[in-house]
Order: structure tokens, then C-alpha cells, then sequence
């Protein structure tokens, strides 16, 4: 039964097929506008002797992500040129097709947040997208902040709040340690462990202790815990979305905990080929699958896996994702794992 459901698993996230290999180096491998993101803490403004950011912004929370793929490079360095072999290329890569595809637009219609006709920076606090990866932008970033990452700052880091529901985030890092530990204290492991592995010179040779195994499984495990703690908390608005997208978006959710059980490696070319087939466009009322017309094939294939996977794991209660993660637990389970979704895709 094991071997059964880690087929069906298998073959679900099968559909999430990029028959195209990305370019590491072209201009489409990055984020939206990732060249006009700043990557350094000093760009952002101080007033009262804090560092202020705006994460209702897309541009100044895209930089947030370059200042964490900027200061974590250099653990990186043996798993690909330019940067590309950093596993948190994962995060900024799918908040850039959030943004790419409208998801973090204020839906209910109410402003012009994230239009053309409005501004297009503005992220939408009524965005279900936008709000999820606040947890998945900003507590990783102040994660890394209090484990050190950026060495000792002069200033205290501040965070701007939306113009409603201000008491569903948290604004600096003592707030969010007060408000949310569990979160905090992931996602500084993560960024404690990268610390822990600074090359060493022993004798003749040097010395780091880093294992990509060890990283990845912090990093998802913050990574999955950010999602779960959304994920009632911004329940009401997905009322502002489609039936359609609100499923899809619940679906994506669900299947990010089967994804994070391998240790899947979230690095720049393995990101892009992988959400290569992902909706690019929001679904509205009357997208019935698999027939969405302007969808290709594949991209109408995801959304049915999707959907049946998340269908499948809830009736057995949680079991489906259970017994997956039990044969991923250890690090032959994940390699097969890997190797069976990395096979389907090539295929």
C-alpha cells in the first residue's frame, strides 16, 4: 500500500512537467523586475533609528528575498555559477509568477492595488497569494536577522503594516517572536545552520561541515510550517477569489508538504522547470478542467493532479500524506523520491 501511494504521489507531481530546460542566465530565469530589486539593506529608508520596509510593495519585498539569496550565497558556492545552486531561489521565484500572473492584485476589485491603472507594486493585503507569502518573505527574513546572517546591524528592522488586518502579521522581530515563535525559531535553524558550516581552515585544507541534505530539510520544514500557520488564518479571503482559484490555491498548498518530504532542491533551474507549467493567469468562474482552452495541456494536467491529490489525502483524513513522508524519511527514500519525479519530468 506504501509502494502504491508513493506511485500515486509520484505521478501526480509527474504533471508538473518542464520539457524546456531553463537558461540560468537569461533575462527570464529571475523574478519581475529582480535588476530594479535593491540587494542591500542600506537602500532601504531609516526614520527613528529603523530600518523601514514596505512589504505591501512588490519591489522592496523582492528585495528583501535578494538581500537573503545576496547574504547566503557563499554557502552555496559548490552547487552552481552565479548563485543559481542557492536553494531559497525557490521563494522569490514563485512570488515573481505571483505577480507575473495578477495573483497579488487586490481581487475583491475594491482599490487598483497591483493594476495597470492603479499601482502595480502594490501588493493587496486581500490578496490570499500576497498574504501567504508575507510568512514566506518576511519571517524568513527577520529569521535570518536574529540568527545573524547580516552580522550586527545599526539599526533595528521595521515593517510597514497593510491598511487592513494588521493583526494577522507581525512587524519586527521581537514582535514576531512574541506573536509567532514556532515560525521564528524555524526559520532561524535554517539560517543558523548555514552559520554553522562557515568553511574552516584545518591544517592545509579547509573545512565545511555544510551537507545540501541537512539545508533542504530545515529549509522546508520552516517552509511548510510558514503554510500551515496561513493557511486558517487567511481562510476568509479566499472568498475574494474564484471557486476555481481558491481550490487551486488550497491544492498548491496541500501539495507543497508532498514536495517538501523529498527535500526537493529549490534551486534556480530546478525552480523555473518546475513551476514551468503553473497557471499563468488567475482562474476565474466557468475554467472547467481538464478543458481549459487557453490552458495547454500540461498546465490543464497540473491543476488536475492538483485537485485530486489534495482530494485524495483529505478523505483518508491526512493518511495519503502520511504515508508518503514515512517513505521519505530517510535519505535513500528522498534520493528515490527525487529520482522518480526528476525521471517523469525528463520524460
Amino acid at each position: 500500500f506504501v509502494m502504491h501511494t508513493l506511485l500515486v504521489v509520484t505521478a501526480t507531481l509527474n504533471c508538473m512537467t518542464a520539457e524546456a530546460e531553463s537558461d540560468v542566465t537569461g533575462e527570464h530565469a529571475y523574478p519581475p523586475l529582480w535588476d530594479l530589486a535593491t540587494g542591500n539593506l542600506q537602500d532601504f529608508p531609516v526614520k527613528d533609528s529603523k530600518i523601514v520596509i514596505n512589504a505591501w510593495n512588490y519591489q522592496e519585498r523582492l528585495g528583501v528575498y535578494k538581500i537573503l539569496l545576496n547574504a547566503s550565497a557563499k554557502y552555496f558556492d559548490a552547487f552552481g555559477p552565479q548563485n543559481s545552486g542557492n536553494i531559497l531561489w525557490g521563494l522569490p521565484l514563485q512570488h515573481g509568477w505571483q505577480f507575473h500572473t495578477g495573483r497579488l492584485a487586490d481581487p475583491s476589485g475594491v482599490t487598483s492595488c497591483g493594476y495597470e491603472n492603479g499601482d502595480l507594486l502594490c501588493q493587496s493585503v486581500r490578496s490570499w497569494w500576497s498574504c501567504m507569502n508575507y510568512y514566506l518573505a518576511i519571517i524568513p527574513f527577520l529569521g535570518a536577522v536574529e540568527a545573524g546572517l547580516f552580522g550586527q546591524l545599526p539599526y533595528e528592522i521595521e515593517i510597514l503594516p497593510p491598511e487592513e488586518q494588521k493583526d494577522d502579521f507581525c512587524y519586527s522581530v521581537e514582535d514576531c517572536w512574541s506573536r509567532m515563535p514556532k515560525l521564528m525559531d524555524d526559520w532561524k535553524a535554517f539560517f543558523e545552520y548555514l552559520l554553522s558550516t562557515e568553511p574552516k581552515a584545518v591544517s592545509s585544507a579547509t573545512f565545511s561541515s555544510f551537507k545540501l541534505d541537512d539545508a533542504l530539510g530545515l529549509m522546508w520544514k520552516a517552509h511548510t510550517t510558514s503554510i500551515a500557520y496561513g493557511l486558517p488564518k487567511f481562510q476568509e479571503s479566499l472568498k475574494y477569489l474564484s471557486d476555481p482559484e481558491a481550490n487551486f490555491g488550497e491544492d498548491w498548498a496541500n501539495a507543497v508538504d508532498f514536495i517538501a518530504a523529498t527535500h526537493f532542491c529549490t534551486d534556480l533551474p530546478t525552480t523555473n522547470n518546475f513551476q514551468a507549467f503553473l497557471p499563468q493567469r488567475m482562474l476565474v468562474e466557468g475554467d472547467v478542467l481538464p478543458s481549459i482552452s487557453d490552458f495547454s495541456p500540461q498546465q490543464n494536467r497540473v491543476l488536475v493532479s492538483l485537485r485530486a491529490l489534495h482530494k485524495a489525502n483529505k478523505s483518508t483524513g491526512g493518511l495519503l500524506l502520511k504515508l508518503w513522508q514515512e517513505a521519505m524519511s530517510t535519505e535513500e527514500g528522498r534520493k528515490m523520491g527525487r529520482k522518480l519525479i526528476e525521471s517523469l519530468i525528463s520524460s
